[in-house]
């Protein structure tokens, strides 16, 4: 067996695995690194973009590589684990280079399909629906299959994958937490793993973003119990409220409408990527709170309902996009007066997100900040927990699997080698069985 790890090794993003196996091959996950695009949106406020350009900015992962090491042809599937654009934000624009189907979950599909659609792009791949706790078998040489277990994060129909095949299986766990109460959806699927690790897995692929936090990361109830604090036990009768995060984040959206409805407020969804992200949780069928919202996307839409909401603020609740102060996001075009709503003196803005810690998201959301802050605007920052699983979580994963072999993902050197030395402690040995890899190497096992 042979994995290459071609990119999210040596940045946070751009993740994508390949696993070689008997004359096949199988990829897990062809992601965008965010920040260089971030940049040019900034500079040029353009959304041009195509396969050469996302490679000179080195936005996109050197899948090229597979090229030069004659592997191309060999590709019998691509798996993705969610919809997160750092896992699925290259499909548009590379997978089209491997005659392979494209296996995800409903929801995962429903995004590919509205970014597809956003974009023009038509795909030469088929998308192949695998439903959480469902497998399938594979074409190919070797008699593999493949398993999509249910797991939680910060978007619905997260999987951890199982990729068995005659040489051992692969298990690429690349994001996720153990949340046994989570908001939305099913518990981890803890009773496959341990099936998995009475069966033996070869190999693991595993988040190691928040390895060094030496804690357990929080459940999504949390979170809403944080919103539920903010939102009905402050002084907001007659200002205006509104609320911003991760528009994949559909639980976390779903506590904010619950808590809007009990406040009586009309709830207006405002900006493209909200309309996207729920949409497809609507057709993925994970969107209960669909019937309670507006949905505002097309210009005049967005105009009038900022308008109305303008003059009867004690009435809405605003739900926009822009939590990491993203440039022409509508949290940054509210700050900048250029949409038709006036932020008044005490008007709640609420951040229920964190900061991702790249140098161009910590400045844009600085400078959004700053700007609201002089419109005398309550601030609530940070009202969320992490989807991310940190070091205890991790220990108990690993207790859990047993794999043989352990390959840290989801980061540089530094987001990394928490999880090498977390291994080191619990009898792994770095070099053996631990393997520190970055983009575009490869291990043999």
């Amino acid at each position: 067996m042979r994995i290459h790890t071609i990119g999210g090794f040596n940045e946070v993003g751009k993740n994508m695995t390949v696993v070689e196996s008997g004359g096949d091959a199988f990829i897990f996950d062809m992601g965008l690194f965010l920040p260089p695009i971030v940049e040019l949106e900034e500079q040029e406020r353009l959304k041009l973009y195509t396969e050469k350009r996302l490679r000179a900015l080195g936005a996109i992962p050197d899948d090229l590589l597979l090229d030069r090491l004659n592997l191309r042809s060999k590709i019998r599937a691509i798996f993705l684990g969610h919809a997160h654009l750092d896992h699925i934000g290259a499909i548009p624009y590379i997978s089209s280079r491997y005659n392979a189907d494209i296996l995800c979950t409903p929801f995962t599909a429903e995004v590919l399909r509205i970014m597809l659609k956003d974009e023009n792009i038509n795909l030469r791949n088929k998308i192949k629906v695998i439903h959480p706790n469902s497998s399938c078998s594979l074409n190919g040489k070797g008699r593999c299959s493949v398993d999509f277990i249910n797991v939680t994060h910060s978007t619905p129909q997260t999987s951890m994958i199982a990729l068995h095949t005659r040489e051992g299986t692969v298990l690429y766990a690349n994001d996720f937490k153990f949340d046994n109460t989570p908001i939305l959806g099913k518990r981890p699927n803890y009773e496959r793993l341990r099936e998995l690790a009475k069966e033996g897995v070869k190999a693991m692929v595993v988040d190691s973003l928040y390895s060094g936090n030496e804690k357990k990361t929080p459940s999504e109830k949390i979170a809403r119990g944080l919103l539920e604090d903010v939102m009905l036990t402050t002084e907001n009768q007659r200002a205006g409220i509104i609320v911003t995060t991760f528009s994949s984040h559909i639980a976390r959206l779903k506590s904010i409408v619950d808590f809007g409805n009990q406040l009586g407020r009309k709830i207006i969804f405002v900006g493209r990527s909200l309309n996207k992200y729920v949409n497809a949780a609507n057709r993925a069928s994970v969107c209960p709170f669909y019937n309670e919202i507006s949905l505002l996307s097309y210009r005049k839409q967005v105009e009038s309902g900022l308008k109305k909401a303008g003059k009867n603020r004690a009435n809405y609740l605003i739900v926009c996009t822009g939590h990491q102060g993203e440039p022409g996001s509508v949290l940054d075009r509210l700050s900048r007066n250029e949409l038709p709503f006036s932020f008044r003196n005490q008007d709640h803005i609420i951040f229920s997100s964190s900061v991702i810690p790249t140098p161009i998201n910590v400045s844009n959301r600085n400078q959004l900040e700053k700007r609201l802050k002089q419109k005398g605007v309550r601030i609530f920052g940070d009202v969320h927990v992490s989807g991310h699983a940190s070091r205890e979580d991790l220990r108990d994963f690993i207790s859990m699997v047993q794999p043989e072999h352990i390959i840290p993902a989801h980061g540089d050197l530094p987001k990394l080698t928490p999880m090498a030395e977390l291994a080191s402690q619990m009898g792994y040995s770095l070099g053996k069985n631990i393997h520190l890899m970055q983009d575009s190497q490869k291990l043999d096992l």
